[in-house]
């Protein structure tokens, strides 16, 4: 849209605002940096040009080309719905140093076993990228290096190898000499990808962008980098943790519930099937204040446990402290467990943390949390087999969660032979071969049933001096 006398207007990247001016920060969304300049006047474009691909009736369009292929890594074609679909582009987003670039690199070299795979680093020399490589064994003769920031290099390597595959790493460090301005501002980022897009779309070969974040966790650059690339992986985790979780925001090809948990070590990066063990502590050592719970991450169960430690507060403002947990749920837990179950914890300091550095954000772990802290009051371990499932509601009620079934099921596999769930919870599917399920109302017919399964404290002898 241009002014009124004819001169050049400004759009925000973000939100399409216009202005006849240019400003730091967008009149309507508040971003800073993304208003620029969009040039003069502009004409309705009313001639047609001519068709050269015409349209086909949707019978006759062949659907095995959107078909994927897999990539070697089955965690993440999990999370990818099946692997990468020849074609299509992947943006995976994540934190600086939260194991993109090792993650992909796999990837790459368990593509490029079979198929030809180009991989570009704009942040790293191609002797780092190889260092990184070897350390993690990911040398194969199908993958080809390249470290370029040139957008037109880019393209002519591309060009030169035909890979089936191509990963660059980042979008953020590639610029265009067309485009004013340094790598990574929003014009930039804008005609880089789109550009790889478009060199992807028509020699149909699968691309994955690495995009950095800003500090609130969303993906830096412009708005519209979401909205043109066909999947948006977000890669999360603890940094003091080993544990990698990677989800799909936004999947074109597939589902959007899946998510694939991986163990970064010094080794490189490791799928992990079956994750569960990872959030249990040493259970055969029953200490009060602990309580299993099984919560879903997409579509799979994760058995996870809930740790509480209640000490008497030493300021007039007890501590509220947690790890791994919602603050705003965990006080809304505090508060029923005072008014509802009598628990005597308004003067004391509550510390709350989920093992293994997990975060539980499910509304279905509150009743475990619940126990775990009412186990801490009144210190009395609770039975090293049971586990709670519930959402709590401000009167104490315990409202049912979703996929109970499916939650039993995997925490029997492990070794739970006890379940506290909401009444009703199993109208649908009976309960787990070898489990024993018992349904509470609220939370104190909760925390009284797992007494009633209480064990002695595990005592530790005493060395003979």
């Amino acid at each position: 849209m241009a002014s009124k006398k004819g001169g050049p207007s400004y759009r925000c990247g973000e939100c399409g605002w216009t202005t006849v001016k240019w400003v730091g920060r967008c009149g309507e969304c508040q971003a800073w940096g993304s208003v620029d300049e969009v040039g003069g006047p502009t004409t309705r474009t009313l001639a047609a040009a001519r068709v050269e691909r015409p349209a086909v009736p949707i019978r006759e369009v062949d659907g095995q080309q959107a078909s994927h292929r897999g990539t070697g890594v089955p965690e993440f074609d999990r999370v990818l719905g099946g692997g990468v679909v020849p074609g299509s582009v992947v943006l995976v987003a994540g934190e600086p140093g939260i194991g993109k670039s090792t993650l992909l690199l796999d990837v790459a070299a368990r593509v490029g076993e079979q198929r030809r795979v180009l991989y570009v680093s704009g942040e790293e020399s191609a002797a780092q990228v190889r260092g990184r490589a070897e350390r993690i064994d990911a040398v194969t003769d199908g993958l080809y290096l390249a470290s370029e920031t040139d957008l037109a290099t880019v393209l002519a390597q591309i060009e030169q190898v035909r890979p089936d595959l191509v990963v660059v790493d980042s979008v953020q460090t590639i610029a265009s000499t067309e485009v004013d301005g340094a790598a990574g501002n929003v014009g930039q980022v804008r005609e880089v990808a789109g550009s790889l897009i478009q060199a992807a779309k028509t020699a149909g070969f699968a691309m994955l962008l690495v995009g950095h974040v800003t500090k609130d966790g969303s993906i830096a650059g412009p708005r519209v980098l979401e909205h043109l690339v066909d999947v948006v992986v977000q890669f999360d985790g603890d940094r003091h943790s080993r544990l990698r979780l990677v989800r799909a925001v936004k999947n074109r090809f597939g589902p959007t519930d899946e998510v694939g948990c991986f163990d970064l070590s010094d080794g490189g990066i490791i799928g992990l099937s079956d994750p569960s063990g990872l959030f249990l502590s040493s259970r055969h050592i029953n200490v009060p204040g602990t309580c299993a719970t099984v919560t879903l991450e997409g579509r799979r169960p994760l058995v996870v446990e809930v740790q509480s430690l209640v000490s008497p507060s030493q300021i007039p403002t007890p501590r509220r402290a947690n790890v791994g947990l919602d603050s705003g749920r965990l006080a809304m837990i505090i508060a029923v467990l005072d008014k509802r179950a009598g628990a005597p914890i308004g003067n004391q300091d509550t510390y709350v943390s989920s093992v293994g550095g997990v975060r539980i954000t499910e509304p279905s772990s509150d009743l475990a949390v619940a126990v775990s802290i009412a186990s801490a009051v009144l210190d009395e371990p609770i039975a090293h087999d049971l586990l709670a499932l519930g959402e709590v509601g401000l009167s104490g009620e315990v409202r049912p969660a979703v996929g109970v079934g499916r939650r039993l099921t995997e925490a029997a596999r492990l070794g739970f032979r006890t379940a506290l769930v909401p009444k009703g919870a199993l109208a649908d599917s009976p309960a787990p071969q070898g489990m024993e399920v018992v349904e509470v109302v609220d939370v104190a017919s909760a925390i009284t049933e797992a007494r009633r399964r209480r064990t002695r404290p595990h005592l530790v002898p005493t060395p003979t001096p």
